[in-house]
Order: C-alpha cells, then sequence, then structure tokens
C-alpha cells in the first residue's frame, strides 16, 4: 500500500486529490492536508472585493466534501517537509508518505514595496478569501467617500488577469451607483503592453484592451513600475505620484516559507522545478501541481512579470500527476504523460467580457503558438458564471475532468495531456 499526500485543496490540489483517487485501488492512501478549511473558487474573488458576490457561494467546506470519496483530508498548516526522510511536519504531528503532491498555491510577496497589502499596507488584494473580505468592507467604506481610484499590478506580478477584471468591475458598479463622475481610475501595470498578460502576444489583446481602457475613460499607464504607497498616493519608480482614495494592486508571488527551507526543492522564489512528467528533479516521491510549479517567463520584459498558470493548466497538470503515479505504482500501463498546458482565461466585466485562449500557454522556439484567440461580449460574462456553477459541482461530486469534459476538448483541438513516448533509439538500447 503507498500513501499519497496531497498538500493544499485549491484549484490544483483538490482536482489532484480527486484524480488520484479515481485512478489508484482502495488499497492505495489519499491524504488531503490544506491550512484553509474551504475549498474556495478563486477566480471569483474581484466579485467578492467589489461586494457583488457573498464569499460563501464560492467556497465549499472540505470537511465535508473531501472524506465521502474516500479521502482523508487534514486541516492544518504544514510547517516542514523533508524529501529525504519523506516526511512532512505539521503543528501536532509528522506524517509519512511515499508519494507527495505539493499544490499549496503561492505565498504573496507583500513585502516586496512598502506600503503593499491590507493588514500592514495601503492596498487591497484579490488573490485569497481573507483579502477580498477586506477588499470588500474597505470599498464599502470608499463608496461613502469615493475618490481617485487605482487598479493594476505590481512589478515581479504574474496573474493580470484579475487586475483588468477588477477595473473594469468598479467601472461597472460605479456607473451603476451614478458616481463613475466622481472617480478618476488610473490602471498601472508592470506590463510591457496593457493585454500582455505575462504571456506575451495573444492575438489582438493588445488592442482589445486598450479599447476597453479607452471607452471606460480608465488612464491607462502600461510598462510602469511601483515604488511604494502611501495612505494617499500611489508612488512610482519614476517618481511621480498617483492620488488615490482606494488602491487593489497585485502583488508579486513566491511559494511558502516551508517549502523554501526545504534544501534542494524549490528554486529562489520558492517555486518547484518539475520535469515534463511534473515530478521534482531530484526527489522521486516529489510531485508538483499549479501556481506553486516552475515556469519560466515567455520572454524578458523591462519590468519583471511571471507567467501565469490558470485553472485548465493546473487539471492537466492533476490528471498528469496522478496517472505517473499511478504508473510508477504498477496500477496502470503505457507511457508516462505531460500536460499540453493551454491556457483559457475566462474575465466577466459586469456588462460584458473576454475570453483569450493561448494554445499553448509558451510559443514554440520560434515565438508561435498553434492558436492564440480573443473573443469578447456579454456571453463571455454568461459562461464564466456557468463555469464557476460547473466547477463547485464537479468539486462537490469528486470529479477532476469527467469524460464529457475531456471529449468536448479534444473535439475543439485541445487534448490536455499528451503521452511522452521514448525515442526509437532509447527504445533500441533498452531492448
Amino acid at each position: 500500500m503507498a500513501r499519497v499526500v496531497v498538500i493544499g485543496a485549491g484549484l490544483g490540489g483538490l482536482p489532484a486529490a480527486y484524480e488520484l483517487r479515481h485512478i489508484l485501488p482502495r488499497e492505495h492512501q489519499i491524504i488531503l492536508i490544506s491550512n484553509q478549511p474551504k475549498f474556495t473558487f478563486v477566480p471569483s474573488l474581484p466579485w467578492v472585493g467589489l461586494g457583488l458576490k457573498s464569499l460563501d457561494r464560492i467556497q465549499l467546506d472540505l470537511a465535508k466534501i473531501v472524506p465521502q470519496h474516500g479521502i482523508e483530508f487534514i486541516h492544518a498548516a504544514v510547517t516542514a517537509i523533508d524529501p529525504k526522510s519523506r516526511q512532512i511536519t505539521m503543528s501536532n504531528q509528522t506524517l509519512d508518505y511515499d508519494y507527495a503532491v505539493i499544490a499549496t498555491g503561492p505565498e504573496l510577496a507583500l513585502d516586496a514595496l512598502p506600503g503593499l497589502g491590507p493588514e500592514d499596507g495601503y492596498t487591497q488584494s484579490v488573490c485569497n478569501p481573507h483579502h477580498a473580505v477586506l477588499a470588500s468592507v474597505a470599498w464599502e467604506k470608499f463608496l461613502d467617500d469615493p475618490g481617485p481610484v487605482v487598479v493594476g499590478a505590481a512589478p515581479g506580478a504574474s496573474c493580470f488577469g484579475p487586475a483588468y477584471e477588477f477595473a473594469f468591475l468598479i467601472h461597472h458598479v460605479l456607473k451603476q451607483k451614478k458616481l463613475r463622475s466622481q472617480v478618476p481610475i488610473t490602471f498601472i501595470t508592470s506590463e510591457p503592453y496593457a493585454g500582455h498578460l505575462g504571456i506575451g502576444g495573444m492575438a489582438n489583446s493588445r488592442w482589445l484592451i486598450r479599447k476597453f481602457m479607452a471607452d471606460r475613460e480608465i488612464e491607462l499607464m502600461e510598462n510602469t513600475a511601483i515604488s511604494h504607497f502611501e495612505p494617499d498616493a500611489v508612488y512610482l519608480a519614476d517618481g511621480r505620484r498617483i492620488p488615490a482614495k482606494f488602491v487593489m494592486v497585485l502583488p508579486p508571488f513566491r511559494g511558502p516559507r516551508f517549502l523554501r527551507e526545504a534544501p534542494g526543492l524549490t528554486d529562489a522564489k520558492g517555486f518547484i522545478p518539475v520535469l515534463p512528467t511534473y515530478r521534482h528533479p531530484h526527489f522521486e516521491s516529489i510531485y508538483a501541481v499549479g501556481v506553486i510549479t516552475q515556469l519560466k517567463a515567455v520572454e524578458q520584459t523591462p519590468i519583471p512579470t511571471g507567467a501565469p498558470k490558470v485553472g485548465l493548466m493546473s487539471e492537466e497538470m492533476a490528471l498528469t500527476v496522478a496517472h505517473n503515479i499511478a504508473l510508477e505504482l504498477g496500477v496502470i500501463s503505457g507511457y508516462q504523460i505531460k500536460p499540453t498546458l493551454q491556457a483559457i482565461c475566462f474575465a466577466n466585466f459586469g456588462d460584458t467580457g473576454a475570453l483569450f485562449l493561448a494554445d499553448p500557454l509558451l510559443p514554440d522556439e520560434t515565438g508561435h503558438r498553434h492558436r492564440a484567440l480573443t473573443f469578447n461580449g456579454i456571453w463571455v460574462s454568461w459562461m464564466k458564471t456557468g463555469f464557476e456553477k460547473y466547477f463547485l459541482s464537479k468539486m462537490r461530486l469528486g470529479w477532476t475532468i469527467p469524460w464529457f469534459e475531456r471529449w468536448a476538448f479534444r473535439a475543439i483541438g485541445l487534448p490536455l495531456v499528451e503521452p511522452i513516448v521514448p525515442s526509437p533509439e532509447l527504445i533500441q538500447v533498452k531492448g
């Protein structure tokens, strides 16, 4: 019997635990550890941050849903991991494992800029449930006495979609409340151009985002580095001061401390290097899924940016890891697989929306992708709302990507995973 421990119960961890349970016989133990008691559909947090949706509508109680699918759930914070001895330490126990799947998600690097963050600084965030609730409180207070708004992304940020969604939602809400004329909105991004999204050329995304900004009279500041924040202003690296009464800036990400402190496990920022199989290159017992995986930036940009890992990519990684662990345990036969890493991103702007498809996320050596598509319209907003409900239903039912969803992706040319076929020369040597 093998014990497989999944650390983290977010968009990557919970699907990974479900897929492992689906593919491995019950003689193998699956344990899910999370420092949060609830699963959160993170893509909807911008709506929570503006009071447009209650947090409980996008959360599930892990202690209720996980055990009924044959998975042991432990609500605890991991304080250390030792890949050599294959041990995980929590506050009140130490757990041995045969395989560990790390899917913690990121730690927010709020110390990257002075004044960044809601607890010890002057900015809001929608990167986790607690921060989204704090943002909604600050937003309600702002509405009583409105003024200038700044939305954007700090140098080193890697997930830009929520910033655009938040800015356009603010415009939509203020327009409905007949306050838009009282509130100048500035969007500041470390991207080399708006719509870069950390992944480079995306069809007409650059021009679409610029048009959205212009139509909504949002001042756009591209390729701009923020230096620090004060209670009433955002200061730029070139010395300019942008007045602000409400600020939401996405911070850079890094790996949690317990990962950074494990010798040889992560890079300098705490992200886990992985082989195409999503196993660690040096520790055979370690696999990783989601935002915590190391992913090289698509290109060097004047101001540092990272590459995003969206929800579909995390699900692909979950399928990959479960399959490859099952292969190692002799439960299945065949080839190892790897994720194809397509990125599909829905953004709901209230009165319209935008959909971005990068196939694959990382372009080839020549800088090209199979497909790079951008769509917009109110139907995208409807699709995102529908997908939120569908994904939460999957997590209740214990599904990762069911057969009909995989069939639909294959039908539009998105296979999700692909086999790693050894070269003919290697096969001959082994033969």
